[in-house]
Parts: C-alpha cells; structure tokens; sequence
C-alpha cells in the first residue's frame, strides 16, 4: 500500500503503532479515513473524471474513423473475422457521411451533428486495441484491466489513490439505469477496500432508494449515534492493524452526508431554462441520457472525484448486427447531452481540470455479409476531452478498411494509464498488495500516451 510515496503493509501499520512512531500514526489515521484526500505523485491535469460508457460497441468507421476506401472498395471479398472464426467476407461502407469540423477539419460522422460542433476540444484515439471480442469480457477490461477475472475497477483506484473532494459524497458514483455486462462488478472495488467502490445512482423517480432519512427524536438519535461510535472507537483502538470497522464507520459516515448532501445535488430546480434546455432536459425528465448528463456536472462540481455514465439497456446497446442504422437512434440520444456537457463545463471554468472520456468497449467490423457489423477489437475508437488533453487532434491510424491498427496502437492499458497520468497517479507506483503481490489497474503494462498531451 502507497500512501505519499511512503509503503507499508497493514501488519507494519500495526506494529509500528504500538511502537509509538508519530509519522506511523498520521499514515495510519489516514488509512482509517480511507477518502481522506492524498497527495497525487505529480501535479494533475486533471482533478475529476467524467467517464462516458456507451454499451455495446460503436462503430469506429461509421462515427470517427473515416475509411473512404470502404465505398471503393465495397464488396470486396476479405480475409475477417466474425464470432464462429475466419470467414471472408465483403468490405460494407459506412452508410454515414463524414464532413470535416471545427478549425481542425477534424472528421466526424453525421450521427454527431452537435458533438461535432466541440471538435477542437475532442482528442480522437482511433487505434484502440483490447483482447477480447465478447461484449463481457470487453466491458470487464475497460473498467477494470482485466478481461478475465473481476478486479478494482479504474474509479474504485482513484478513489482508493486521490480519495475524495466532499466527504458528504461518495468519490466514486455511476449513474447506471440498467445493468451493463459484467452487472456491478463493473464499479467494484474487489480487494481495495470497499468503501472505494461505485455507488450507483438508477436514474428514475427514486435514484437513491432509502435515502431519506427516518424521522425520529432527534435527542435519542443523536445519544445513540454518540454511543455507538464509543464503541467503534474503543474496538478499534485495541485493534489498530484491523481497518474493517473503520472503513465501514466511514462509510456510514459518508451515508449520513449523502442523505442531506445529494437531494440537493440531484433537484435541478435552481437550474436556468437555457441550461435545461441546452441538455435537452424536459419538465418531469428524471431519467434520460441526458438528464444524467446533468447530474454527472452537478456531481463532480459537488467533489465526486469519478462520475461514470453508464448507457445500457436493450434499447441503447450499440450492438448493431442487424443494420448500422440502428446507430441513429443510439447517436441522437447521446449527441446533444454529450454536447452539452462539454459546453457546460467550459462555461463554468471545469473543463480546464476535468477530464471527460467517451469510450466503448470495443469497434464493429469494416466487413459483413448483412447490413450490420460484428464485433471487433483489433480497432476501435475512444475519445478525450478536457484537462488540457491537445483538442482537434487525433491518435493513431488504421488501415485504409479500418480493420487493423498500423501506427501508434493504443491498449486499453494505455489508455487507463494515460486517464490515471493525467489525474496526476504514475500507474506503476498506484498498487495494492493482494493474495501475496502486488497489483496495479494496468497489470504489468501500460505506457503513457504523451502526445496528446499539451
């Protein structure tokens, strides 16, 4: 365990204590208030994560990743790929148009007719490469690094590396209407401790169920509170190497500041009709894609240090095997909120230290016998935005199909090691020991994009 550069195990932390080391028990007091905040290892770009999941893998060659030879190229007979193994299939183009945009000419796919209006904020990572071609594992890698067993996922390591900017709220929440592949493991935090995992908000009439709090003589309670925490403490006093209690003390603790914190962070009431309307936000909406762009701002404008959206559902999946026009309804859905979000944060002054990233857990294939497009992920795009990330700028290239990187591939690890790099955490120093070694959100890779960094 990292804290301020300082290492040291939970048997040490104990026995150091009883030896009566002061450092030892500044170190030690930080690990019983596990969101209390830590130096990160080098100045940050970036001081929150707002993290846009889009559940089932968009196509890379019909939104970002223009490929003209697809059209000249269309039926052509090719060596692909598809869920059974090697088949050859034809080249099918993109049945969307792509104009440049922004001072940039950067090029965008009509299916993002407002988000195109930021171009020169978005930096286009368009050589993504993950391991494995099914939408579990895929998803389960680009939360958590692995594709095979569950581990903490990338917000549960911020939490566990930065901790948390308001100790009313959790550091970590995600607003997740439906379960996503992988269910909640998505957001967990494995062997970090608990209270670092992912709160989730279901957006809908009720997105915290039992937070109101029970209505009781407020003398009695308060005695009650008093006592109990006695106890915790005298427990834990005798116990000083036993972090449990005190990470679930802490995690009642944040409850409490929840229950008058986050009503209030999730009224928009106090928000201008421009505003509202700008997200595409209605009377009565307390559930669309864009309602939960909203509360993403106000979250992270409140100190949660990761906001994740994640969009999932049969009705959003971006699994398009049947025809890519089933990526219109997807794309209308999100463009405007999306759009809006990075205007908001701009105008507000956030945008300079927030990170936004809009990603996928995979591409679809250049090639198909139908109308629609496989899975695929030897290429795929993701984007970043904010934080000082270089705007109207692109990463890496694919071949002239779209089905191969052939510069500058970037690996999911490198993508989670850049996102860490620039919330100011050296992903080779954020560790945890676990089972006997060491783990880190990138395994044993992992390399920093630096170019896209201003």
């Amino acid at each position: 365990m990292e804290l301020s550069g300082r290492t040291m195990d939970r048997r040490q932390l104990g026995i150091a204590s009883l030896l009566g080391y002061g450092w030892t028990r500044r170190m030690m007091a930080a690990d019983l208030r596990p969101l209390t905040p830590v130096a990160p290892h080098h100045p940050p770009k970036a001081n929150r994560l707002i993290k846009i999941f889009l559940t089932g893998g968009f196509s890379h060659v019909d939104t970002f990743d223009t490929k003209p030879a697809l059209a000249r190229d269309k039926g052509k007979i090719v060596d692909g790929f598809n869920l059974r193994g090697v088949a050859k299939v034809p080249l099918l183009p993109s049945p969307f148009k792509f104009t440049p945009r922004g001072q940039s000419g950067l090029m965008v796919s009509e299916l993002f007719p407002h988000l195109g209006a930021h171009a020169d904020d978005l930096c286009v990572i368009r050589s993504m490469k993950t391991d494995i071609v099914e939408h579990f594992q895929a998803s389960l890698a680009m939360h958590t690094g692995s594709a095979t067993i569950p581990l903490p996922s990338m917000g549960a390591w911020l939490s566990y590396g930065l901790g948390t900017q308001n100790s009313n709220l959790p550091s970590y929440v995600v607003l997740c209407e439906h379960l996503p592949y992988g269910g909640s493991q998505v957001w967990d935090s494995n062997f970090l401790p608990p209270v670092h995992q992912g709160v989730r908000v279901v957006p809908g009439a009720d997105p915290i169920p039992n937070l109101k709090p029970v209505v009781q003589d407020t003398t009695l309670r308060a005695l009650e509170a008093g006592l109990l925490d006695d106890l915790n403490q005298r427990f834990s006093g005798a116990r000083p190497g036993d972090l449990v209690l005190p990470a679930r003390t802490e995690s009642f603790r944040t409850a409490r500041g929840m229950m008058e914190i986050a009503p209030k962070v999730l009224d928009f009431s106090a928000e201008s009709a421009e505003t509202l309307d700008a997200y595409g936000v209605k009377p009565g909406d307390n559930g669309s894609f864009a309602w939960q762009c909203l509360a993403a701002r106000r979250l992270a404008e409140n100190g949660v240090r990761t906001v994740e959206i994640i969009d999932s559902g049969a009705s959003n999946n971006w699994d398009a095997h049947g025809n890519m026009e089933e990526h219109r309804p997807k794309a209308k859905r999100a463009d405007k909120p999306l759009a809006a979000l990075l205007s908001d944060l701009k105008r507000r002054g956030m945008l300079a230290d927030t990170l936004v990233a809009i990603c996928t857990e995979f591409g679809r294939t250049p090639f198909d016998a139908g109308l629609g497009r496989n899975h695929w992920h030897r290429a795929f795009t993701c984007l970043l935005a904010g934080a000082e990330v270089k705007g109207g700028t692109t990463y890496g290239v694919t071949d002239e199909y779209g089905i191969d990187v052939v510069e500058n591939p970037c690996h999911v690890h490198d993508y989670h090691a850049t996102i860490l790099h620039l919330m100011g955490i050296d992903h080779e120093r954020l560790t945890y020991r676990h089972a006997g070694r060491d783990y880190r959100l990138t395994d044993v890779a992992g390399n920093v994009v630096k170019s896209i960094l201003a």
